[in-house]
């Protein structure tokens, strides 16, 4: 238990290092782009007659820093606000606090990201199976085959595909925002429903786009946990099938799980292409408006959230993995 306690504190220091150098690395960076919009914000307030001090004051109480002053200040300042746990205010969206538009944007892009990821995932495991297993057959190559397809094609051609086919040559589903604007938000039938059928699209479009590097990860793990000794042993035994299967597909399944744990704690980067297409109030597009924008404290808090998802997510795993590896835990 101490160990255990030892090396959880060693992985959370690590983490906590890691989450300042990125914070600190994506600081500079955005503020290295072209474009300066609290500089411009600053000339309009001027320009609409009010004096400098009271353009500046202004811009201060908007932002949290003022035009032209030292980046070493606003690093500080930026700093203290994350000690604080204070994202600041956007620059797009009028002041509004940066935490708040996070919090408000991450339930869509977890309806999205994580109902396709894990459709994708258990869809994918399963095929590749079943793909390894029968590799000789038509059925496995056919499998194969729909898994290198779909693997190759990117996201948002996928997206422009089926909201094409479903929503102009076939108009079956609803296409753009995440429910229909006419109805009352709320526990009730109507707006579930419209969440759904919504849904359907930029759900599919990300588990089909997931779904092939999967199916060709979990075959490849398949046919190497084929060669090792163990199945050798339970085929001379007399095993059962279903029972090898069951072995075979829990030892293939280990290196999927880590890279399963990431994707969730990648999750809150959102799907940008996805998003945008069927215009989803995510994660992904806020993140891509506050680029488009150069909004600068949405820009550091949005790869801050990630950066501390992905820190989290991978010490989850490493602590996790041992539950479904015994090898790891003695």
């Amino acid at each position: 238990m101490k160990g255990v306690l030892i090396r959880l504190s060693q992985r959370v220091i690590w983490g906590v290092i890691m989450v300042f150098v990125t914070a600190s690395f994506t600081f500079f960076l955005v503020r290295m782009m072209p474009g300066n919009p609290v500089d411009a914000k600053y000339n309009q307030l001027v320009m609409q007659g009010l004096t400098p001090v009271q353009a500046m004051n202004k811009v201060r109480v908007m932002y949290g820093f003022i035009p032209h002053e030292p980046l070493w200040q606003q690093y500080i300042h930026y700093l203290n606000q994350i000690a604080h746990m204070n994202l600041g205010q956007s620059i797009s969206y009028e002041g509004v606090p940066v935490l708040h538009l996070i919090l408000t944007a991450a339930p869509w892009t977890i309806i999205l990201v994580l109902t396709g990821l894990v459709a994708s995932f258990i869809v994918g495991v399963l095929a590749g199976v079943i793909a390894a297993i029968k590799r000789s057959s038509p059925v496995g190559s056919a499998i194969s085959l729909s898994g290198s397809l779909l693997h190759g094609i990117p996201q948002f051609v996928m997206g422009l595909f089926l909201a094409y086919v479903f929503t102009t040559l076939w108009v079956l589903l609803p296409f753009g925002a995440p429910y229909n604007a006419e109805l009352t938000p709320g526990l009730n039938g109507p707006f579930i429903s419209s969440l759904i059928r919504h849904a359907i699209l930029p759900v599919a479009t990300y588990a089909l786009s997931s779904y092939g590097g999967w199916l060709l990860t979990m075959k490849s793990s398949v046919i190497t946990v084929l060669g090792d000794d163990f199945i050798l042993a339970a085929e001379v035994r007399g095993l059962k099938m279903g029972t090898r299967v069951r072995y075979i597909a829990h030892n293939a399944i280990l290196p999927l799980f880590t890279i399963f744990a990431l994707s969730i704690g990648f999750m809150l980067g959102g799907s940008l292409f996805i998003e945008n297409i069927f215009d989803y109030p995510g994660l992904g597009n806020l993140l891509l408006h506050a680029i488009n924008s150069r909004d600068y404290p949405l820009m550091s808090g949005a790869f801050l959230l990630i950066t501390v998802s992905v820190i989290l997510s991978n010490i989850a795993t490493d602590f996790l993995y041992s539950v479904v590896d015994p090898r790891i835990r003695r």
